[in-house]
């Protein structure tokens, strides 16, 4: 099981052929959903930009572009399909497939199978060296090791070349070399074993371990050395292919169980776990990665997604790594991660948290990466506040040997204003930025409503004005009006600019208690303000007296005479609001003064119309006189839309 990608030579060929070189864009990391059970291998074809991945559970390949889309999936007859390999050119895919015992030949211009050879019993891995296709196949307790040839019309299959082996080992080959490489997957062992297969026969050059469960195996593009993956030890050791003697040695972590090695040697090494990085990236013979990849949660348990056994493979260019994850859920993702080579750089920036504006301010920062920068690294300067919302570009500045920087700046506007530092990247770093925000001082404007307080007639039209005081460029004000009672909303009544005095004046139509707010936003000097006046309105209330037999005037107001067989009928119109009741006060005059009764409620009608009828024996009333008068009670008349309102005395008096 290898993952193979198109040789440099080779895509530098086909990208050289119709067009001029061009700088390779960036790219960001991105994840898709493979429709996959399980996998067991991936390969790249640079050629065509598309990615090959096996599913022996679901028994199918997977193709999808560069971007992780899937673009096809091949489904036919492909049971326990595992190991994949490409052709040099990257024109034919050559598939495992274990269940069927046999190789499946795929044109990878259109991803249809053109051919089958049958292997034998239950093929698990292929590679090509030595001008062949070599197969690990064998059950468990039987494993050996066979070959086609490619060169030849009948594709002549030979077969028991090794049976060494416990079970189809897992193999690799340098591209275009006569030595290949195997392993022993899954036991105590880890044995490896090296081939030279120049001959067309596969003759043991020599044997060793690379510790315990092996899972992986890459071949250098050299041939020199191969670099393992085991459960045991917690690194990937290189050895040599002519010896199998330790040549180094790649940090990872636990349960190591992929590795891929770019055209250009950068090896990527993976592991399986849920709480630490999961890809290493180095540089041929480094012993520090440059860049390492912990994959995120998207699953339900405390640990992260996990990196799939055999599951890295490189784009021909370096310029991307291809790796299969899983979550807790059983759910395989396609992860393409963007400019592996490139070491990951960080930049840290502290700004002050407040400062006063128009004075200066200072900027410190870091810019750090696991591959030393350059002294002198430049990096780019950006102010984002009120007056350059999309960002003004300052002087460049310069890191320090050890990374640090720093630079004044004095903020000409006020609020929050961010300072964004960049840092471009180069062929070995990444390019990064950094940022922080700092709160400029802003002067807090002068802003009133009149009339506060106030209180005017039912539907009188009243002048509300805002005045705004001294601010730097913003002279617009918003003016809302907010009528008492839950059905009528805030609503906004004018916006625009004050004049040359700083005023702005909207007019009301006043039927209900009214709350004025002007708003001003603020600007870059000026802070937000908001002031408010709260202003009355009366309700409208009419009353009128009936059943009399007559009205005139007497004791300096105009009375209504009733014959004592006769009840005075009050009828109150009131402005309405749901609820709403009058308040019906009744007194009567002796010995120089009025005399109140007890007040009673009367709630008003859907037309807001309330009527009293005064009844009893009126003859005991006769020569007295009385009044009535009917008011509107801010909150015991059942609501608080209104202002207190109280209606005039209706004066009466009873005759024979």
């Amino acid at each position: 099981m290898r993952k193979r990608s198109l040789t440099a030579a080779t895509t530098l060929a086909v990208l050289c052929g119709s067009a001029a070189l061009a700088a390779a864009p960036a790219y960001a990391d991105s994840s898709t959903v493979l429709p996959v059970k399980q996998t067991g291998d991936i390969v790249v074809d640079g050629v065509h930009q598309q990615v090959f991945v096996s599913d022996p559970a679901n028994g199918k390949i997977v193709v999808t572009d560069f971007a992780g889309k899937v673009v096809k999936q091949l489904t036919a007859d492909l049971s326990g399909v595992t190991g994949l390999e490409l052709s040099a050119d990257s024109g034919t895919l050559y598939a495992a497939v274990k269940d069927q015992d046999a190789i499946a030949v795929v044109d990878t211009a259109t991803d249809t199978e053109t051919t089958r050879y049958a292997v034998g019993d239950q093929p698990v891995s292929v590679a090509l060296a030595g001008g062949r296709l070599w197969f690990g196949y064998g059950a468990s307790g039987s494993g050996d090791l066979g070959s086609v040839d490619l060169a030849g019309e009948q594709h002549e299959v030979t077969l028991d070349q090794d049976k060494g082996w416990y079970s189809a080992p897992v193999l690799d080959a340098a591209p275009g070399s006569d030595v290949l490489v195997g392993g022993q997957p899954g036991d105590s062992s880890g044995t490896v074993v090296s081939y030279d297969v120049s001959s067309g026969t596969a003759t043991r050059v020599a044997s060793g371990s690379a510790g315990e469960n092996l899972r992986d195996l890459a071949v250098t593009p050299d041939g020199k050395d191969v670099v393992t993956a085991s459960g045991w030890p917690y690194h990937h050791p290189v050895f040599k292919t002519a010896d199998l003697t330790p040549d180094g040695t790649y940090a990872s972590d636990t349960y190591p169980n992929a590795v891929a090695v770019a055209p250009d040697g950068t090896v990527a090494a993976g592991v399986d776990g849920w709480y630490n990085p999961d890809v290493y990236v180095y540089k041929p013979g480094g012993t520090t990665s440059v860049r390492e990849y912990d994959f995120p949660n998207t699953g339900h348990t405390s640990g992260s997604d996990e990196l799939a056994d055999s599951a890295l493979a490189w784009a021909p260019d370096a310029s991307r790594l291809f790796a299969v994850s899983y979550n807790s859920d059983g759910v395989y993702s396609l992860r393409v991660l963007a400019a592996p080579t490139k070491a990951a750089t960080t930049v840290t920036v502290d700004a002050p948290a407040t400062a006063t504006r128009a004075k200066a301010l200072t900027v410190k920062g870091k810019v750090t990466s696991k591959v030393a920068l350059a002294a002198g690294t430049g990096l780019t300067v950006t102010r984002t506040d009120l007056d350059s919302p999309k960002g003004k570009t300052l002087p460049p500045v310069t890191a320090k040997a050890d990374g640090t920087f720093s630079f004044a700046d004095t903020p000409p506007a006020g609020g929050k204003v961010t300072y964004k530092v960049a840092y471009a990247g180069d062929a070995d770093h990444a390019a990064s930025s950094g940022s922080d925000s700092v709160t400029v001082s802003r002067a807090k404007p002068t802003l009133t409503v009149d009339n506060n307080g106030k209180v005017y007639s039912y539907g009188k039209d009243v002048k509300f004005t805002a005045h705004l005081g001294t601010t730097y460029k913003n002279r617009t004000v918003e003016i809302w009006a907010d009528p008492f009672g839950y059905d009528k909303p805030n609503k906004l009544v004018r916006s625009g600019k004050v004049d040359s005095h700083g005023n702005l004046s909207v007019t009301l139509d006043m039927k209900r208690d009214t709350k004025v707010t002007a708003k001003f936003a603020g600007d870059s000097r000026y802070t937000s303000a908001s002031a408010s006046s709260t202003a009355g309105a009366r309700v409208s209330i009419s009353t009128s007296v009936g059943n009399h037999y007559k009205s005139k005037s007497a004791w300096g107001h105009t009375y209504y005479f009733f014959h004592k067989t006769k009840d005075p009928l009050i009828t109150t119109k009131m402005s309405y609001f749901p609820g709403r009741a009058q308040k019906f006060e009744f007194e009567v005059y002796a010995q120089g003064r009025w005399y109140p009764g007890d007040p009673a409620y009367f709630k008003l009608g859907g037309d807001g119309v309330s009527q009293v009828r005064i009844t009893g024996d009126h003859g005991e009333d006769f020569g007295w006189r009385f009044r009535v008068r009917s008011s509107y009670i801010n909150s015991s008349s059942g609501d608080t839309v209104n202002s207190t309102t109280h209606g005039a005395w209706k004066y009466f008096t009873f005759t024979k």
